[in-house]
């Protein structure tokens, strides 16, 4: 059956809904739907010294394989290939010590390469450090100290600001939307809680109950169509 406008919108509003759903159940995720979204939002205690919750209106950046910049909160963050990456393996934006531009948070390659970075954990004001493991080869001492790489970045949004939901947590900003770039316990940045995973924003009941409605709405919108095209042979057929 052709599918005029009517039907085609409310099979996306499906797809939308469908999707919050989904994310009901990714840390960190924001409904697309005020509706569906939670008053208050949680997190869960864990031993994973790399996960940390941000602080309220503000996001991490990431950015996905084509450089595209995202923004999420889910700090469920770890350190591969001595780079701090998101749950989805997209690389996290901070700043690296000693600077101000905003890149990748790595560690000191030579660490990463001779083995030597240990115990990496994030802190209350988003610096990123590891324990670094050296041998003096003449002696056999060992030497641990604590470097720092460097810290997170935050992103923040003027009040009203509507982000695009992507893939999981991850949200992008329209085109000419610029955020606040800055760091935790700094212009106006709160703390970061380490040790933590924020829960979904998104309220699991409310959002199949708004699904159960737009797939009704899309039902009632087929049967409605489904009667104008009968009528309409109905009456061709008295007129023939």
């Amino acid at each position: 059956m052709f599918l005029n406008s009517a039907l085609h919108a409310a099979l996306d509003r499906i797809a939308e809904r469908a999707a919050d759903v989904r994310r009901a159940f990714t840390p960190g995720a924001v409904a697309q739907f005020d509706d569906v979204t939670t008053p208050n939002t949680s997190s869960d205690f864990t031993l994973d010294p790399l996960a940390v919750v941000a602080p309220d209106n503000a996001y991490f950046i990431t950015a996905d394989d084509q450089g595209r910049a995202m923004y999420t909160r889910d700090g469920g963050f770890a350190l591969r290939n001595g780079q701090l990456v998101d749950a989805a393996g997209g690389s996290v934006r901070g700043f690296c010590k000693g600077g101000d531009a905003l890149g990748a948070l790595i560690v000191d390659p030579v660490d990463e390469a001779l083995g030597r970075v240990r115990s990496p954990e994030l802190a209350a004001d988003g610096t990123l450090s590891y324990l670094r493991e050296t041998v003096d080869p003449r002696t056999g001492a060992r030497d641990r100290q604590r470097v720092v790489a460097g810290r997170i970045a935050l992103a923040r949004f003027p009040a009203g600001t509507r982000l695009t939901a992507a893939d999981g947590g991850n949200r992008i900003a329209a085109p000419g939307t610029a955020p606040q770039i800055g760091r935790a316990n700094d212009g106006g940045f709160g703390s970061l809680v380490p040790m933590h995973r924020e829960r979904s924003r998104i309220d699991i009941d409310e959002s199949l109950v708004r699904l159960r409605d737009a797939y009704r709405a899309f039902d009632a919108l087929q049967a409605a169509e489904a009667a104008k095209a009968h009528l309409g042979k109905t009456a061709m057929d008295l007129v023939k």
